[in-house]
């Protein structure tokens, strides 16, 4: 069921399929809604009750500020859970949504039931990445977020999938059309003041799980292998046909992943 509901001081659109005693909540990417979960979602609902969400600034929720923190957006994931009645839960996050279940892994681990990063890393932004999000906030500021919206999504996908994935390609773009320019520019710089989380990692007692794509530009297999070998901790799956997209261009490969780790840690 699709609905408005006031999280703290923010409104935010969710979805939220309502039954089940384990509690999944998917937290989407920087320039993507709750939508993208559409033909994700399906495979996790015969096992959990799963919750999605457009996080503040993207999709129709609120813009809040000049800068939506990833500590501002993991407080308002769990404002919108106590106001649905979730007790702990498993935070599912894509690329930016990941940033956000480090923060709530960090802020709050009694209500985790694990943490799920899909296609996201607890790094902070490097230097390069840095100044690239400063372009891409002139871009916005000059009017031009059209670039964006020809040039990102379809970089999202492995290259042998984008004929394939074509129409989920152009209706990334057309979300991107639809942000404010407002909520980009705060999810922007948002991430580029984010922390970098890897202790929090590494010392929790929340179970992990990292998704990767071995074609993921815009986190290389080599980053990806290196990441993994530093967090022992965590369990790792890989998607060997995917770029950064993996529960679109593999959703079901994607999906056993998840519902075989949380079987694992229960």
């Amino acid at each position: 069921m699709e609905k408005f509901i006031k999280a703290g001081e923010c409104a935010l659109r969710v979805n939220d399929s309502g039954t089940g005693e384990r509690v999944v909540v998917l937290l989407h990417g920087y320039l993507e809604s709750l939508d993208v979960w559409n033909d994700f979602a399906p495979l996790l609902t015969p096992h959990f009750r799963v919750v999605a969400l457009d996080l503040p600034g993207h999709g129709i929720s609120e813009v809040r500020g000049e800068a939506h923190t990833m500590e501002f957006l993991a407080d308002t994931v769990r404002a919108a859970l106590d106001v649905l009645g979730v007790g702990r839960f498993l935070p599912t996050g894509h690329s930016m949504g990941g940033y956000v279940v480090a923060e709530l892994l960090r802020k709050y681990p009694e209500r985790l039931t694990g943490a799920v990063m899909l296609h996201s890393t607890p790094n902070a932004d490097s230097d390069e990445k840095r100044v690239q999000r400063q372009r891409e906030i002139e871009l916005v500021a000059q009017g031009r977020k059209e670039l964006l919206a020809r040039t990102n999504p379809a970089k999202g996908f492995a290259e042998e999938n984008r004929r394939r994935c074509a129409r989920q390609i152009g209706e990334l773009a057309d979300q991107v059309c639809l942000t404010e320019d407002e909520g980009i520019v705060a999810l922007l710089k948002g991430m580029m003041a984010r922390r970098d989380n890897n202790g929090a990692f590494r010392q929790s007692s929340v179970p992990q799980l990292f998704i990767f794509g071995r074609g993921d530009e815009h986190i290389a297999a080599a980053t990806a292998e290196q990441l993994a070998a530093s967090h022992p901790q965590a369990c790792t799956t890989w998607l060997d046909h995917s770029g950064h997209m993996g529960f679109v261009e593999e959703p079901e490969a994607c999906a056993r992943a998840i519902v075989d780790f949380v079987r694992k840690i229960t």
